[in-house]
């Protein structure tokens, strides 16, 4: 499944001739941050739940509480990696998504990302969990893949977990029969290897995040 088919187009865009009442509405009756306020079929930018049902009249439209709107949004080029940075960045559980020609098509929930992203190979797939580490200026994703590779391993992905201004944390998942060799090359060639646990920090940091992302589900 491509994640383009996540879009969905149940809960109808507002625009900035709604009244307020229409849009408290609408959050009343579903559990969404955000609404989407579109003009013209583009988008303006996104309601957030918070401040609509701080509004007192009801009667007066969206227009004059444009300075409200939070601006945040996807393409249909996305990955899912993209939207999970952009959910947990805007504190979210809606992103908006337009086309190339800035039209608004739709949105993706929180909800089904998380489910694509938990039932992806990435975290599925048994393997190693490596997190090294490395003076910025002598770090290489090439060398990194290549260590792994020239030991018969398989690097099925990595991430920078954690980065300063001398060093760069970089976590990894390695399918490899000689997971040992694997490490000691990486030691011979300086890195740091922090942790070699299969249920270690990397995935403790999924978890957490998840869980964080997750409690937008329960608004």
């Amino acid at each position: 499944m491509k994640i383009n088919d996540f879009i969905l187009k149940e809960i109808k865009a507002l625009t900035l001739n709604s009244t307020v009442k229409s849009a408290q509405k609408l959050c009343n009756d579903l559990p969404i941050t955000h609404i989407p306020i579109v003009e013209n079929n583009r988008l303006v930018g996104c309601l957030p739940e918070s401040d609509i049902q701080t509004i007192e009249n009801k009667k007066r439209i969206l227009r004059e509480y444009s300075y409200l709107l939070d601006h945040f949004y996807t393409n249909e080029n996305a990955t899912l990696l993209d939207l999970i940075a952009l959910f947990a960045d805007n504190d979210s559980n809606l992103i908006p998504v337009i086309d190339k020609n800035l039209h608004y098509v739709g949105y993706y929930e929180l909800s089904d990302i998380l489910d694509a992203f938990a039932n992806s190979p990435f975290l599925h797939n048994e393997s190693d969990t490596l997190i090294i580490d490395k003076n910025k200026t002598d770090y290489s994703m090439g060398q990194v893949a290549q260590i792994v590779e020239a030991s018969n391993g398989k690097l099925l992905g990595a991430y920078i977990s954690s980065e300063n201004i001398n060093s760069v944390e970089v976590t990894l998942k390695i399918v490899s029969e000689e997971i040992n060799e694997i490490i000691q090359t990486f030691r011979r060639y300086g890195y740091n290897v922090i942790t070699q646990h299969e249920d270690d920090f990397y995935l403790e940091e999924l978890k957490d995040r998840a869980a964080y992302l997750r409690k937008y589900l329960d608004m």
